[in-house]
């Protein structure tokens, strides 16, 4: 699958950055390309000045508002950000027209982060702006939650995510639900720290968007897990995830040259462990369960792939999440490893998700109340989903 990547705000921006390292990744080690254009749109200069792989024109870089903002962002502000999302739309749409690539597009993907000001408040505009104008292609959005600190410390934090996740979801295809808190050492630099969680967050996506990229008839799947097969499966709240195992000698042994039963269970053990460790690192934490769609890609060296690994795998999935309707794919790239890509899709019930919402509803009471001049009224989620602002039109 190609995407075109656009990365919102300060952390969508750096994490299309990402993405577009990435691509360069797959054309020098692979010989494929996975972006067809990554672009990073922002209110503030001062942010789209600090990527490293997002080429440095405007085309690519694009500021946005500068007669609001003078370049200096919005805030937190997200309704001004939609506003601006409006008012400067046809320049993303135009830059995109000149891509080179576009044609061969599979899908967008825009990344925004959900408690900042310009992501929060650009994404579900340009998702819908974008939706109209190319109708046929996917439009995903990459939705990264905020740390806890941020949520314990800034009611603001909460106020955006909340309208930014109700508004996403109302014109996104798909969303992939990322929580930052699952990937944070607390003793690393905090630099370091965003860094490292970037590339955690874009990793899993590598094999996934290759598979189907391949060219080298000896790297062909014999079960090519393609983008018709990831536009499946990907239908609303989705989270994505990569497990590994080291193929070392003495751990494994391929079938033909060893058919001691201890071995083959030893074997089939370390397949669901590895399975287990792909939901163990989604990029939010759900129950399997839950989920109405899952795919999976298993990756491993041409000559260690064999359908037992591919159905030892897909069995413990089918254990775990027993309501989804599964697609699977084989990669016969890595060295030395067994890695499972893993994404689950449809998920009916997101724990976290409603907890943004049900607080957004306790604080907007609590200062709708303080206008009036009244006791705070205490308040439930059902039948109040629709107190909660949608940027939209």
């Amino acid at each position: 699958m190609k995407l075109l990547v656009i990365g919102l705000g300060q952390c969508g921006g750096r994490i299309a950055d990402r993405f577009a390292r990435l691509n360069k990744r797959a054309r020098a080690k692979r010989g494929v390309e996975i972006i067809t254009g990554a672009f990073a749109i922002n209110t503030d200069i001062t942010d789209l000045s600090g990527l490293t792989t997002i080429k440095g024109d405007y085309q690519h870089r694009i500021a946005i508002g500068s007669q609001r903002t003078n370049g200096h962002g919005v805030g937190k502000v997200s309704e001004l950000a939609a506003e601006i999302a409006r008012q400067d739309g046809d320049k993303v749409v135009n830059a995109i027209r000149a891509t080179e690539h576009f044609s061969e597009t599979d899908a967008f993907l825009l990344i925004a982060g959900s408690s900042g000001g310009t992501g929060s408040g650009s994404i579900a505009i340009l998702t819908q702006y974008l939706k109209e104008r190319y109708i046929g292609k996917p439009i995903y959005n990459a939705i990264v939650l905020p740390f806890q600190q941020e949520e314990e410390t800034e009611a603001r934090t909460v106020y955006n995510t909340a309208t930014c996740l109700k508004s996403a979801y109302l014109v996104a295809d798909a969303i992939f639900l990322i929580d930052n808190q699952r990937y944070i050492n607390k003793n690393a630099a905090v630099l370091g720290n965003l860094m490292n969680i970037n590339a955690r967050i874009v990793e899993p996506f590598y094999n996934l968007l290759c598979a189907g990229e391949e060219r080298d008839p000896k790297y062909v799947a014999s079960k090519v897990l393609d983008a018709g097969d990831i536009a499946q499966t990907l239908v609303g709240w989705t989270v994505i995830g990569s497990g590994q195992m080291n193929l070392k000698r003495g751990m494994y042994c391929p079938f033909g040259k060893n058919h001691n039963f201890r071995a083959k269970m030893a074997e089939t053990g370390r397949r669901a462990h590895t399975m287990d460790e792909a939901i163990g690192e989604l990029s939010l934490s759900c129950n399997p369960k839950d989920a109405r769609r899952a795919l999976y890609l298993v990756s491993a060296p041409h000559a260690e792939m064999s359908m037992d690994m591919i159905k030892d795998v897909g069995d413990h999935l089918t254990a775990v999440a027993p309501n989804a309707l599964i697609r699977s794919g084989d990669y016969p790239r890595q060295k030395g490893t067994l890695d499972v890509t893993l994404i689950l899709s449809e998920i009916s019930a997101v724990r976290k998700v409603t907890n943004y919402f049900t607080k957004a509803i306790e604080l907007l009471s609590v200062v709708k109340a303080r206008q009036q001049g009244m006791q705070y009224p205490e308040r439930r989620l059902e039948g109040k989903f629709d107190d909660i602002p949608v940027l939209l039109d």
